[in-house]
């Protein structure tokens, strides 16, 4: 039905996530950050907003990513129909995918890096997403657009994608939080939103709202 990335550049210190899905909304559904927790995706056929919810708070608090997936999938008797995968402030990942999760579903978690899928057309969506984010790309939202246009041309979601999440989260930048939650092309849609969103006159008031490195920002 899905499929996502969590990622953190160490280097930056800068989160990113991007998801889409053959269903309506996946934003609203699926992905959530804080910028002093980390990064969640919870998804599947049943997905739990407590979960992604719980995971932020329990990161936020000091919890390992597989640890604080560990605790929350391990005592929810329906997870079996959902998946879910976390990312740390300390770049530690941690994935579930319930034995219910229809196929192909997987989770791939590595240090500063997560994906998973459910309802894919095979494990080789998963192995593009993993590529494309290793490859060259000007900035963080360009990485998360290549990731879901490579996932999508190798077949993506088995019944094609209706809507698309682009998630950024910077220490000196405010959030990029933008959302495509239906389109008959939702990847090409949220590029073009980004595009728009890197564009005069909005980008331009970005720099006068507050950042984790300036939190009293404000014009001068």
């Amino acid at each position: 039905m899905t499929f996502s990335i969590l990622s953190l550049d160490e280097e930056t210190g800068t989160y990113a996530a991007a998801a889409a899905t053959g269903s309506l909304c996946v934003g609203g559904w699926v992905l959530r950050g804080c910028i002093e927790s980390g990064l969640v995706a919870s998804q599947g056929t049943a997905p739990s907003t407590f979960w992604r919810d719980e995971a932020l708070r329990g990161m936020h608090a000091g919890g390992a990513a597989d640890r604080v997936v560990a605790d929350l999938t391990g005592a929810d008797p329906g997870n079996g129909h959902r998946q879910m995968i976390a990312l740390d402030r300390n770049g530690r990942t941690g994935g579930h995918t319930g034995a219910e999760s229809i196929p192909y579903a997987a989770h791939d978690c590595r240090s500063r890096l997560a994906v998973a899928g459910n309802m894919l057309t095979g494990p080789d969506v998963l192995e593009a997403m993993i590529a494309a984010h290793e490859a060259a790309a000007e900035s963080a939202a360009d990485r998360m657009l290549q990731v879901l246009a490579a996932a999508d041309e190798v077949g993506g979601d088995m019944r094609g994608l209706q809507s698309a999440a682009l998630l950024i989260l910077s220490p000196d930048r405010p959030p990029l939080d933008l959302r495509v939650d239906y389109d008959p092309d939702p990847v090409n849609a949220l590029r073009a939103l980004c595009e728009r969103a890197h564009g005069s006159p909005y980008h331009d008031w970005l720099a006068e709202v507050p950042v984790l490195s300036d939190r009293f920002r404000a014009p001068r």
